[in-house]
Parts: C-alpha cells; sequence; structure tokens
C-alpha cells in the first residue's frame, strides 16, 4: 500500500510536466503572431491605405528663371524657400554621375523592392566599427520618400510608413522616374536643392558637364553634405570621394584602370556663387514687376514657386543694355546722390523694351515712382485743345499771365509777344499754355483727362485719384506739371501718342511655361484701344518734332523724332529737382528722368550749375534711341493733317493782328547758357537759340498760390530770334472750307 500511495505523487507528476510542455505551441504562436503576423497584417492594412502620389503630383519647390525677350539671356530668378532647385529629366544627367549617386547610396537599387537587407548591415557594420564612408541604410527610395511624403521626424511609426510608401512606390513607379525625381530633390549643401543646382554651386557648370571625378564628389557628400562640402573638410570628403569611385568600380559602372588615375576635384568657393542671388541691379525691379504681372495674369504663387517656370519677358537685351549704358555714362559725372529713371515701350504693342529704375537691386524703384513732371505735360493740354478743335497754329500771348495773385512769367521774362500754340510748345512758353489750358472746355480737368486717355495711372499706391487737388478739380498748375506721375505712365502717354492715338497696355510678360514645357500664359495679341484720333495725335507729334534738335538731342543720322523736356524746381531756391525727357520715333517711345536719391533735393549737372531736361535726361534718351535703332529700318511719322473743325468761344486765344509786320515784340531774347539762373516769374524754362546748341531751362517760382500755377513745374521760354513775329494767318481758300464742312459732316 504504500507504494501505491508513493506511485500516485510519480504518475501525477508526469501528468503535470506533459501539460506544461503542451504550452510551448501556444506561446510560439503568440510570438510568431505578434513578431510576425500583426505586423504582416498591419502592414498589409497601411499598403492597402496608403496612396502613393503621381510623380508629377510631388512637386517641390525649384526656381523659376525669367528670361529678356531673345529666350536665352537671363535676367533673374525667383527663388522661393528651400527652392534652389531646377529640374532636369533623367536624359540629361550623364550616366556616370547616376552610378556615381547609386555607388555612395544604394547599390541595388535597380533590383530590391524599395528596402535592402545588405545595405541596412553596411550601415550597422559601419557604425559598430566607426566606417563613416560605409554609407546609410535607406535605400535611395526611401530618402526620397522621407524627403517629399513622410518627413523627418524620429518615430517608429515614421519609419514604418517610410518602409510601407518605398515598396509600393516601387511597386507602382518605375525605377527611373524614382531616381530621376530622388537626383531632383536631394540635397547637397551650399543651398543647392537637386543635382543641377549642385552642379553649379560647386562647379559652376550644367550637369550634363560634370566630370566622372565631380559627379563622385557630389554623390559622396550626400549624406552629411554640409560637413562633407570640400570648402569644410577636405580628407572626409576625399574619402567619401574614394568610397564611391571604388564602389563603381565593384558595380562595374567604372574600369579600375581609369579609376586609378583620378584626382579629387576642384570646386568652387562657396562665396562664389550665391545660390540664393536672385536678381542683380536693374534687373530687380523688372523681376518685380514681372511678379506682379504674373499674379495678375493668373499665375499663382504655388505655380511659380513649384513648376520651374520659364518666363520669356519683353525685355530686348540691345534696349535693356542701351538704358543701362547710358544711364551709368551720364550719371557718373554728376553727384554722388544722383538717380535716374527710363522706361521705353514698342507704341504698336505695348511692350516694355527697356526699364531702369535704378541700380540698387533692394533699392527705390524710380521707374515706378511718381514725381513732377514739368512740361512734359503740356503735351496733355496741347492733345486735349486739338481735340476741341483748336489748332496748332491759333496765337496766343506769350506775357505774364495772372492766376489770382500769382503772376506767372517766362524765363528771363522771354516771350515771343503772340505765337502759335505749335511755337510756344517749342519754346515751352508757361503763360501760353496757361492761356490754352483755360480755353478748355473743363480748363484744368481737360488736361488731366487727357492723360488719363493717354495711359496716365488714375490711381496709385495710396493715392486713391491722381492728377486731382485732394480728389477735387486740379490747380492750373497742373499743365506745368504740378502733379506727379511715374516714367512708365509718361512712357505709356508717349507710346499712344506715337501709335496714333491706340493705347496698349504696357506689358513686360510675353510667355511662361513649365520645365515640362507646358505652356501657362501667352500674351494675347491686341488691337489696342483708340483713346484719342489719329488727327489729334498726328498734330501733338508734329508739334514736338523741332524739340530733340532744339534740345541738342537730335538723333543720329538726323533720325526723325518727336520729344519734350521739362524740369521741376525745387520750392524757391532757383534750383531743379525733377528734369525730364519723353520723347519717340515711330518705333520705340522712352520716358527719362534724373534727380536725386530723395527725391526732395537738387540736381545738378556736371560743373555744378542747375540741370535742366536737356542736360542728361536729353543725353540719356537720345543714347538709348541711338543705339537701340542703330540697325533699324529708317521710319517717319506719318503727315499730321491740320485740325480745322473747332468752333470754341476761345477767349484767351489771340486774333492776328496787321500791326505785327511792323511792331517788334519786347521779348527778351532767349537765353543758350544751360546753367543760367532766372530772375523771372515763371516756373522754369527750356529755351533754345534757333540753332539747336542749346537748351536752357531756367525759371524763378513767385510763391505759392492756392492755384497752384507757380508749384514748380513747366517751363518758361525764349522765341528763337529776340521777339520776331509769328506769319500772319492765312486766308482759308475754297479747298479749305470743303474741307472743313468734309471734316464736319463726312
Amino acid at each position: 500500500m504504500s507504494d501505491k500511495n508513493q506511485a500516485t505523487p510519480s504518475t501525477g507528476g508526469r501528468r503535470r510536466r506533459k501539460k506544461a510542455t503542451r504550452r510551448w505551441p501556444w506561446i510560439v504562436l503568440i510570438v510568431v503572431a505578434v513578431c510576425i503576423a500583426i505586423p504582416g497584417g498591419m502592414f498589409a492594412y497601411a499598403y492597402s491605405q496608403y496612396e502613393v502620389p503621381e510623380p508629377e503630383e510631388l512637386a517641390n519647390n525649384q526656381i523659376s528663371s525669367i528670361y529678356a525677350s531673345d529666350n536665352s539671356t537671363q535676367i533673374a530668378r525667383i527663388v522661393p524657400p528651400e527652392g534652389n532647385r531646377t529640374q532636369v529629366s533623367l536624359e540629361a544627367i550623364p550616366d556616370h554621375v547616376e552610378n556615381a549617386v547609386l555607388a555612395a547610396e544604394d547599390r541595388e537599387f535597380w533590383t530590391n523592392s524599395g528596402f535592402s537587407f545588405t545595405g541596412f548591415a553596411r550601415a550597422v557594420i559601419g557604425q559598430l566599427t566607426g566606417n563613416d564612408s560605409a554609407g546609410g541604410g535607406s535605400t535611395v527610395t526611401q530618402q526620397y520618400v522621407k524627403n517629399t511624403l513622410v518627413g523627418n521626424e524620429v518615430s517608429y511609426i515614421r519609419k514604418a510608413r517610410e518602409l510601407v510608401y518605398s515598396i509600393k512606390m516601387t511597386n507602382e513607379w518605375p525605377k527611373e522616374d524614382i531616381l530621376n525625381a530622388y537626383l531632383n530633390t536631394v540635397y547637397f549643401g551650399r543651398n543647392a536643392y537637386g543635382i543641377q543646382a549642385a552642379s553649379v554651386a560647386y562647379f559652376d557648370k550644367n550637369v550634363e558637364d560634370l566630370t566622372v571625378e565631380e559627379g563622385a564628389m557630389l554623390a559622396g557628400i550626400i549624406q552629411a553634405p554640409s560637413n562633407w562640402d570640400p570648402a569644410v573638410n577636405a580628407q572626409q570628403s576625399e574619402e567619401r570621394w574614394n568610397y564611391v569611385l571604388d564602389g563603381m568600380v565593384e558595380i562595374e559602372a567604372l574600369p579600375a584602370e581609369q579609376r586609378a588615375g583620378m584626382q579629387f576635384p576642384h570646386t568652387e568657393e562657396p562665396s562664389s556663387v550665391s545660390a540664393y542671388t536672385q536678381a542683380t541691379g536693374a534687373n530687380a525691379h523688372i523681376k518685380n514687376q514681372v511678379i506682379a504681372e504674373l499674379e495678375e495674369v493668373g499665375i499663382t504663387e504655388d505655380q511659380v514657386n513649384t513648376r520651374g517656370l520659364r518666363i520669356t519677358t519683353t525685355i530686348d537685351p540691345t534696349v535693356q543694355n542701351a538704358s543701362v549704358d547710358a544711364v551709368d555714362s551720364n550719371l557718373a559725372p554728376l553727384q554722388e546722390d544722383a538717380r535716374a529713371a527710363a522706361v521705353t515701350i514698342d507704341p504698336s504693342t505695348g511692350a516694355v523694351r527697356g526699364y531702369f529704375g535704378g541700380d540698387e537691386a533692394e533699392g527705390w524703384d524710380y521707374a515706378n515712382g511718381p514725381t513732377e513732371t514739368g512740361s512734359t505735360f503740356k503735351i496733355m493740354a496741347l492733345a486735349a485743345a486739338l481735340q476741341q478743335g483748336i489748332p496748332l497754329s491759333q496765337n496766343y500771348s506769350s506775357g505774364p499771365y495772372q492766376v489770382g495773385d500769382v503772376t506767372v512769367g517766362n524765363v528771363n521774362n522771354n516771350s515771343c509777344g503772340v505765337c502759335s500754340i505749335e511755337e510756344a510748345l517749342k519754346n515751352s512758353y508757361n503763360t501760353s499754355f496757361m492761356r490754352l489750358q483755360a480755353d478748355l472746355e473743363n480748363t484744368t480737368q481737360d488736361t488731366a483727362d487727357m492723360a488719363y486717355s493717354l495711359g496716365v495711372a488714375e490711381s496709385l499706391p495710396g493715392v486713391e485719384r491722381t492728377l486731382t487737388e485732394n480728389g477735387a478739380q486740379p490747380y492750373e498748375g497742373i499743365v506745368l506739371g504740378q502733379y506727379q506721375t511715374r516714367p512708365l505712365d509718361m512712357a505709356v502717354a508717349m507710346a499712344t501718342l506715337t501709335n496714333r492715338g491706340v493705347w496698349h497696355d504696357p506689358y513686360f510678360v510675353q510667355r511662361v511655361e513649365t520645365n515640362s514645357g507646358e505652356v501657362l500664359y501667352e500674351h494675347p495679341t491686341s488691337e489696342g484701344e483708340r483713346r484719342v484720333s489719329e488727327q489729334v495725335a498726328d498734330n501733338v507729334i508734329q508739334a514736338m518734332k523741332p524739340i530733340a534738335a532744339w534740345s541738342n538731342g537730335a538723333l543720329a543720322g538726323g533720325r526723325e523724332s518727336a520729344s519734350k523736356t521739362g524740369t521741376h524746381q525745387l520750392g524757391d531756391t532757383g534750383l531743379n529737382k525733377d528734369t525730364w525727357m519723353i520723347g519717340s520715333t515711330p518705333q520705340l517711345a522712352s520716358a527719362v528722368w534724373v534727380g536725386t536719391a530723395d527725391n526732395a533735393s537738387a540736381i545738378n549737372n556736371a560743373w555744378g550749375g542747375v540741370m535742366y531736361g536737356a542736360g542728361a535726361p536729353t543725353q540719356i534718351w537720345k543714347q538709348i534711341l541711338d543705339t537701340s535703332l542703330a540697325d533699324a529700318e529708317w521710319e517717319s511719322f506719318p503727315q499730321a493733317t491740320p485740325v480745322r473743325y473747332g468752333s470754341n468761344d476761345l477767349s484767351n486765344a489771340t486774333a492776328w493782328d496787321p500791326t505785327w509786320n511792323s511792331t517788334p515784340s519786347t521779348g527778351g531774347t532767349a537765353s543758350t547758357d544751360e546753367d543760367s539762373d532766372s530772375e523771372g516769374e515763371g516756373d522754369d524754362a527750356e529755351d533754345g537759340d534757333g540753332n539747336g546748341n542749346g537748351d536752357s531751362e531756367g525759371g524763378g517760382e513767385t510763391g505759392t498760390g492756392e492755384s497752384g500755377a507757380d508749384a514748380g513745374g513747366g517751363d518758361g521760354g525764349g522765341d528763337t530770334g529776340g521777339g520776331e513775329e509769328p506769319a500772319a494767318p492765312q486766308v482759308p481758300s475754297v479747298d479749305d472750307v470743303i474741307g472743313d464742312l468734309q471734316d464736319m459732316f463726312g
């Protein structure tokens, strides 16, 4: 019994051990489920849920480039944050550069599934042994996914997502697309994203020109570009370079004998190639105009930042270079704070061919900045008068003119006595044009409205309504350039007149296409908008023809032009702060302003005397057009048909008096000394000696009055021969009368 009793526990013990042994399969299953099945299931679920974008949907910030009208001269770049990148196709990247990158980062790229066990193991061994050149554990696909889809967060979840995306991308994208996308996004240091930007940053060349040695150097620094830049750590960079070349031999992408003779390449100094230099000098102001216009035509900021746009502008390199050279050469002898603006437009289209707003890329754009226009605004009143039927032959007194308590005069009391308004424009008599403006149906408002019609902006940033007196009708001084207008606007107005009264909206952007060749925008061909009749425009041009020669600015070879100078005084100092020349040929219209940096101090000529419109502005204008048109055909303006349809009550005009033939004028002789100061009552003046030998613009203000007539604008004037009388008007013939009737009723 004792034996039996002893056997029982023994049997029970064996049964318990058998029961315990049976638990192991469950434990194994649990371990398998935890380590394999559950992650596998989660992977399968994630794989089914994650959507891999198409290659074109993964847009990265990259450079957009702005080119001149020749489509090859680069004017500027638009570089968004982390966007110093220029997309290139895989075909444009040399095979040896591709192989160098794969030798450095993913030697099994063409065969792996987006994840490499051997690459991972090699990286682990490298970390354990301290071999920094062994490479990282992530494949090219994983790196690309990290850079574009999942980010750089250090976490297991991010790493798991990276793995799922990488494997699925490998299954859905061609390997070539993955490699191309990677090479266009990976960071190489020096603010360079992508292989093309890196080629420029390190070797100042395009990617297609990289040598084997250069490609290997770039590939070697991908893992730590800021630390392994040769300019930072030349030794480490060369070690990585050797690792890459040896890898290229290993994957049979480089013959061993060729590799043996290679030398580490020389790289550019980081300071010599600025990745974020967008535009320099005057080109920066063109870039700003282009960016503003892109928004107006519907090109979004996202498209500019991500689609690598190629923007072709209207800027003609010849005209632009002529503008920069003309300004530089004519400002060189002037005071240090002298500044200039020059805008040149194609009258037939509105295309801006040249644009100079200043040499300082981050400075004020003087071409887009409003300032007082002086006597250039007399053409606005003249156009309004012609539109109302007042002809160029209409006579006006050039004697002193009373506006309220203010007496307006001309420089040095110069006068023609009474002469045609055409003659008054050539001599820039202030008082004649004050009288002409007073004869307009709506006086000063008609001058303003004509300016708007020809192209002067009706509003500006911070100015709700231009050419007004605090929103009300402008003062009489508008005809003398009292109110501010931009050089860009004056060029547009000149272009409208040159185009026989047809206005075109000025524009800079001709064509926009993506780096893949898709055209996003093409400037539409436009017939323009008629603002004044051909007859009015032609007559204004007719009156402006003699002025370039009168101002010492006749174009080379006697090429026909139409122009007008202008100055605006600095208070009652007798000095000038704004000087102008606007004018055109049938092919190009140009406006030039010269003043000072703060536009609140006097601008002097090279000898320290008073600057006038016939000085630096005229010489800049002449140099721009002479150079731009050197190889252009010779063209003439259409013959103007005289205006004869007027029936206004011209209370300020002067009828012809036969006694003029026997009574000499008491007007003073025109000054030809450009540096002379005026003692007269006029605002300023532009005079010549009748032989094109000078253009003296002087004048003293008479004070300030609410009329604004003496607000410093306008130009006084002198006559051509010490006060010669104008020719007596001819009695109209029968043909003239018939022509008038046809004009009125036909």
